[in-house]
């Protein structure tokens, strides 16, 4: 079965659910109209279907793989990344001072969520040059930004992100990488960082790294760490190649999934690279590409989830086992029915989360409000932790529903949920997303939430009358987890960390319903209303014992000892 994207599902949640119009109102983004969207949705489609959607498979049988010190990619990937570039889709967001077409994120997004379910493992290489760009846009000099700019926008060289050491995972602050500085301007960065995602390519003129490191004499912990820009060869006068750094891939990963991804062992001796940024500086830059990361890598999991709801249902209009229904197939059977329903409004409510999110971003970029920042910094953790959370759900029931088939590898299934199940780690765990959201997000004592579960409940009152049987759960979800917020600012950070992933998840949820009951409202007499039924009565009901275990803190999760759970 052919990857077909919902461009229409795209434009609608856009449209009428999570309002765009206020973007296209903007000066920043007034070229930006519903035809103009419908346009670029329509020939990014094309590129998925036709162009990227049968590399898929490439890349998971026939890895990357490093031969005397060249990286080999999969077969058919470097003309997909060429038609990626040659469409200008990797500068779909950067400004057009430098070749980017300038558009929101909120089309950005629905654009690479679209490729990601094409194909994840080459969709992440356009995704994280995105993010280098940004990052570059927001802290580089001019005089980087007039280099690399154009070069990275336009596919010729492609960015990575160097965060991670052997020693220090998660915590980043612990990074023992170092940079002495040159005397003219350059610095000399020598350190080993792993788990680099498209750390190296056979196919790209240059590779630039943006590599976190410690100045010496800098102060420990993430305030001494800043960040620099080391470029596999280093430009000459006229902006081309020229020589080779002082680098190395040491290793290809050996993956579950994502196969014709390599993830690279990357070791630096003295490279030449440039600070971005401050000194000192490197976390604040490096956050600006890790939250376009965030947004970025949950829309992978909305993607992935897609994809796999795609074959599934394909599968099961297809396959004949009993005798339930008209056509005779496991489409007619309850369970199967409900396992489809219930992935279709998941990834509708996720798809939602995350374009609202974009759409908060473009409007703090717009409008420079406080207000609208705020709600963009609540909403990453939400559309990263519970986007690739449904990519993992969807991709498991989609096997599910194949059956023993499922557990086959020809018919391809078993490929979404393998390269599904890094979403929910890297660009932050969604253990630390869910920390994030309590911890970082509840500075201002929930007031941001407090204001989207405000549109929550105006939006639920305004349905009473002619939707009451959806309007009463969703206003009773919101008003239970504002009371929940509001006792959950009062307590000590470990129980509130206790609580975080259930209190995340009970957020998206609330979230969840209200956006499915915003589509019921604006398509009446449509499968919209009956898709929001089935969220709202069947999986709304969540949050309750969600917020339940959110209120019985961190004591019960240390009743037993270590050597309890060893018995």
């Amino acid at each position: 079965m052919t990857y077909r994207p919902r461009t229409n599902d795209h434009s609608f949640i856009l449209n009428e659910v999570v309002g765009f119009s206020q973007v296209s109102a903007t000066e920043t983004f007034g070229e930006a109209t519903p035809d103009l969207m419908d346009a670029i949705f329509g020939e990014a489609g094309k590129l998925c279907e036709e162009v990227l959607a049968p590399l898929d498979g490439n890349g998971d049988a026939h890895p990357a793989k490093l031969e005397n010190g060249v990286v080999r990619t999969s077969p058919g990937f470097e003309g997909g990344f060429r038609a990626i570039a040659e469409g200008g889709w990797i500068g779909v967001t950067a400004g057009t001072d430098h070749g980017g077409m300038g558009l929101p994120i909120a089309i950005g997004t629905s654009v690479n969520e679209m490729m990601s379910g094409a194909c994840l493992s080459l969709q992440l290489c356009p995704l994280l040059t995105q993010g280098q760009i940004e990052a570059l846009e927001a802290h580089a000099s001019d005089t980087l930004k007039d280099l690399y700019l154009p070069k990275l926008i336009s596919g010729e060289w492609s960015g990575t992100m160097n965060l991670t050491e052997p020693h220090a995972g998660s915590d980043v602050g612990a990074l023992s990488s170092k940079a002495e500085d040159n005397g003219d301007g350059t610095y000399a960065v020598s350190g080993q960082k792993i788990f680099i995602t498209w750390g190296d390519a056979d196919f790209m003129d240059n590779i630039c790294h943006l590599v976190l490191a410690r100045l010496p004499g800098a102060p420990a912990g993430t305030r001494g760490i800043s960040l620099f820009l080391v470029p596999k060869f280093l430009p000459k006068e006229d902006g081309t190649p020229g020589e080779r750094n002082s680098l190395r891939v040491v290793s290809l990963e050996h993956k579950l999934g994502i196969h014709g991804s390599p993830t690279a062992v990357m070791e630096y001796d003295n490279a030449k690279g440039w600070l971005v940024g401050k000194e000192g500086g490197g976390m604040a830059a490096m956050f600006t590409m890790m939250n376009n990361a965030r947004l970025g890598v949950g829309a992978q999991g909305i993607g992935v989830a897609e994809a796999a709801f795609q074959k599934a249902l394909a599968y099961a209009m297809d396959r004949k086992q009993g005798k339930v229904g008209g056509t005779g197939t496991i489409v007619e059977h309850a369970d199967v029915r409900r396992m489809l329903t219930a992935m279709k409004a998941d990834i509708f409510a996720a798809r939602s989360i995350a374009l609202a999110c974009a759409v908060a971003l473009d409007m703090a970029h717009a409008t420079g409000e406080a207000e609208w920042s705020a709600q963009a910094a609540l909403l990453t953790p939400l559309a990263k932790a519970f986007g690739t959370d449904v990519g993992c759900e969807v991709a498991h029931e989609a096997v599910q529903i194949h059956g023993g088939m499922g557990f086959i590898e020809e018919t391809g299934i078993a490929q979404h949920l393998r390269d599904a199940r890094i979403l929910p780690i890297y660009e932050g765990t969604n253990g630390i997303q869910s920390m994030d959201l309590v911890a970082r997000k509840m500075m201002d004592g929930g007031e941001a939430l407090f204001r989207i579960l405000d549109e929550v409940e105006a939006t639920a009152e305004a349905a009473r009358e002619t939707l009451p049987e959806l309007a009463e759960p969703v206003w009773s979800a919101a008003e239970t987890l504002r009371e929940t917020t509001e006792w959950l600012v009062g307590q000590e950070m470990n129980d509130r960390f206790a609580g975080a992933v259930p209190y995340l998840r009970a957020t998206a949820r609330v979230l969840g319903g209200h956006y499915h009951l915003k589509a019921a409202l604006a398509a009446p007499g449509t499968p919209r209303v009956g898709l929001a039924q089935f969220y709202i009565k069947r999986l709304l009901p969540e949050y309750t014992s969600l917020l339940t275990q959110v209120r019985e803190g961190g004591e019960g999760l240390y009743a037993l000892s270590t050597d309890d759970l060893a018995a």
